[in-house]
């Protein structure tokens, strides 16, 4: 059976509506004429003007109360939870599998049966401000039982609209309220007879609501959609009190604004498909209509006379938004639009005339602000709830480590931001010669710049002058550099933000490393005596040879590695009258060698040398010579300049059968090094150190060697942490023997020509 509200009833269900928004109920009709909008507002504001309390994390703003607010989860749990201003309190919401709710501006929640509001066929309203107060229940089906009924939205506490379908396909709405447990109904007068779809996303303001509704009967053809009305409806007498048109319905699709002074809505219009927002005064019935472009989703509401717009963004998103950050504009003078936040997720109306906006500002970071009317009505936003994050772009450190050692051929070079949607350009600069490497990373996931939400990297090979990627560049020298990040955020919120540090390299000493770089050189010498240091990389040439010195008529020559105890290799000469020199590294690229040092006389008496490998398992390089008669000699080691090695050691015979000696370090994968000897018929031959000096059993490892006049173990040139083998041919060709370590039977993959040395337009009469 239904029951008609008494006059009483309805006007102390609408005082509720009243008396919530200022936070204690009232009880009797008298209250509606001492609460008026103003002191509602002033109200509100007071009661959680403290400090900012803790926001739930990314969550967006799903309501707003007087006494808290509710929030949804981002995650696929979408989970509901009521933040309370007072203390920061959160407690999660729940509801029955299948159900939902919805919000009303006040601290009121509705709890229904269904996922989605308008189809709530009983719903419960709860009182999140007064917690052990009774909630209030609504079964539709008992109190309409011969038509169906729906929600449309709660208005007090205890009362809400319902949409109620007549067997005709026509609407009505109705109001429903409860008392003491007697729920009863009652129309609301003043619609069109054939409005029907009620729907508002709006509070009640003022003991008023506005709903919006589809105008035309079904089923109507699809070129002939029905126009869209909007009602403002005073709950105390169950009236309208005025109605506008809209050039579309908007059902349950565009949001219904409303103040104390203005009504809004969004709808299409008739240029290109784009949306904007309408607004009308409800005093002087002026309407304005503000273009909003094409955006997927927007952000409205009214506070006051002013309209306050933008569009749903992340602070993470990697693109601007054409509406630009959250703004406000007035519908009753003539001014550009006043910034609110920098940008918002999402933004609800509160029934005190007040919006609740998710987002952020630069000067306050993130959390949650209250958008209301400042001492002249401009709008502005007060942080009322806190995720302790900046908004601004902000550096929060770096992982570059102090001292890089490419022990594993590249360095990982991180830094740490409060997000990482920005283009940064990078800037590596060797602090002696202003040498640089420079990058331009546009940071996101699907670029592998990126390692997590706050850091971001980039792999490092050592290679400067490499500016756009496509040159080969120079390997990066020992020494110290600065870095440089200049991070510009993509979406355009803050400023852009420029860092710097320093780091040093500091590589172990390498074989055949005469610039200090990482990198192998060959040595070379031309018939004139001039002798070119050539740098590599990867495999191939590092720019042209370089002049490094005249004067080098040494009948043999010959790179030890680091024999002087100094973190340069060295390079032995033995004149022409059999006295031995060490020439000292300097690791200085364009004068790689100091004064020469004299070792001793007597070398005369040896026709080959091969040094640098360590031999003997000490971590010094040692050298073997042959003398004329085909013994094999060990000069161990010691890392004096002046007296390089110890005594001899006979170690070998009949290695007068080889007219080539190679040191090429590690081959096998053992600890020692190891040597490569070429037989007068072109044949190459594996020496395996045993570590103590000595060698295993030869092993034949290839033929046809005899083309190349010269061939030099200079270490790991491809840059795979294994020992190669270049070869230089008496016509200018240049190969490299990629080192392998899945067989020490097969120790070089196929030969793959270079340009080392070629590029110089000199021919050399000994490399080393």
């Amino acid at each position: 059976m239904k029951h008609r509200p008494s006059a009483r009833r309805l006007a102390a269900a609408v005082t509720a509506v009243l008396a919530v928004t200022a936070g204690t109920l009232a009880a009797g009709p008298a209250a509606l004429a001492a609460a008026p909008a103003a002191a509602h507002t002033a109200a509100a504001v007071s009661d959680t003007a403290a400090a900012p309390v803790p926001y739930p994390g990314d969550a967006k703003i799903a309501g707003a109360g007087t006494t808290g607010f509710l929030t949804r989860s981002n995650d696929s749990a979408q989970e509901l939870r009521w933040t309370r201003y007072a203390d920061g309190t959160s407690t999660e919401v729940t509801y029955a599998q299948g159900g939902g709710i919805d919000v009303t501006g006040t601290d009121v929640l509705v709890i229904g049966d269904s996922r989605f509001p308008n189809q709530f066929r009983t719903f419960t309203l709860r009182d999140m401000g007064h917690p052990d107060a009774g909630s209030v229940h609504f079964d539709l089906g008992s109190v309409f039982p011969q038509t169906t009924a729906t929600y449309v939205k709660a208005v007090s506490p205890n009362s809400a609209l319902v949409r109620v379908t007549k067997a005709d396909g026509l609407s009505e709405l109705h109001l429903v309220v409860s008392e003491a447990g007697r729920v009863s109904e009652r129309p609301i007068t003043g619609l069109s007879a054939d409005a029907r779809d009620f729907f508002t996303s709006a509070p009640v303001i003022d003991g008023k609501v506005l709903v919006g509704y589809d105008l035309g009967v079904t089923p109507v053809p699809e070129e002939n959609l029905p126009t869209g009305g909007r009602a403002v409806i005073d709950l105390l007498s169950g009236k309208v009190e005025k109605t506008y048109t809209s050039a579309t319905s908007g059902y349950l699709s565009n949001p219904l604004l409303f103040s104390a002074t203005q009504v809004g809505w969004e709808e299409g219009t008739s240029t290109g498909g784009e949306r904007a927002v309408v607004t009308v005064d409800r005093t002087t019935g002026a309407k304005k209509t503000l273009p909003l472009g094409h955006p997927e989703e927007t952000l409205t509401g009214l506070v006051g006379d002013w309209l306050v717009y933008g569009q749903p963004t992340a602070l993470t998103d990697g693109w601007k938004a054409p509406l630009g950050p959250l703004r406000a504009v007035s519908r009753t003078t003539v001014g550009e639009p006043v910034e609110l936040l920098a940008y918002a997720t999402s933004v609800k109306p509160a029934a005190d005339g007040t919006l609740l906006a998710r987002g952020g500002t630069l000067d306050k970071g993130e959390g949650l602000y209250r958008i209301a009317p400042g001492a002249d009505g401009t709008p502005t936003a007060e942080l009322v709830a806190t995720t302790g994050k900046p908004t601004a772009l902000t550096y929060l450190g770096d992982e570059v480590p102090d001292v890089i050692d490419f022990k594993g051929g590249v360095a990982g070079l991180k830094w740490r931001m409060s997000r990482v949607n920005a283009d940064v350009f990078m800037k590596l600069t060797n602090q002696k010669t202003g040498q640089t490497f420079t990058r331009m990373l546009k940071l996101s996931r699907e670029s592998g710049y990126v390692y997590d939400d706050t850091s971001f990297w980039y792999v490092w090979d050592g290679v400067l002058e490499d500016f756009d990627g496509t040159r080969p560049g120079t390997p990066a020298p020992n020494g110290d550099y600065t870095w440089s990040i200049r991070a510009t955020p993509q979406n355009g919120i803050g400023p852009v933000v420029e860092q710097t540090g320093a780091f040093k390299i500091a590589r172990s000493p390498k074989l055949h490393d005469y610039s200090d770089n990482g990198t192998p050189d060959l040595l070379a010498r031309n018939a004139a005596g001039e002798l070119f240091r050539a740098d590599t990389l990867e495999g191939r040439a590092s720019g042209t040879p370089v002049k490094v010195g005249t004067g080098w008529k040494y009948p043999q020559i010959e790179s030890v590695g680091n024999v002087g105890g100094t973190s340069a290799p060295d390079v032995l000469g033995v004149d022409a009258a059999g006295v031995l020199w060490v020439h000292p590294g300097t690791g200085n690229a364009q004068k790689p060698f100091g004064t020469r040092v004299k070792i001793g006389g007597g070398w005369q008496v040896y026709d080959k040398l091969a040094g640098g490998s360590d031999l003997t398992g000490d971590g010094r390089a040692d050298l073997v010579a042959t003398d004329k008669s085909g013994v094999l000699w060990l000069y161990k080691g010691t890392g004096y300049l002046t007296a390089p090695y110890a005594s001899r050691q006979k170690i070998g015979t009949n290695w007068g059968i080889y007219n080539q000696l190679t040191a090429t370090g590690n081959l096998a994968g053992n600890k020692a090094g190891d040597l490569v000897a070429r037989d007068k018929d072109g044949v190459l031959w594996l020496y395996l150190g045993k570590g103590d000096g000595t060698f295993a059993t030869r092993v034949k490892i290839g033929a046809g060697w005899n083309q190349y006049s010269q061939l030099v173990g200079v270490g790991d040139v491809t840059g795979d942490g294994l020992n190669d083998l270049y070869a230089y041919g008496p016509n200018n060709t240049s190969y490299v023997y990629e080192g392998r370590n899945d067989s020490w039977r097969a120790p070089f993959w196929l030969r793959k020509a270079t340009g080392i040395l070629l590029n110089g337009g000199t021919t050399y009469n000994h490399v080393s």
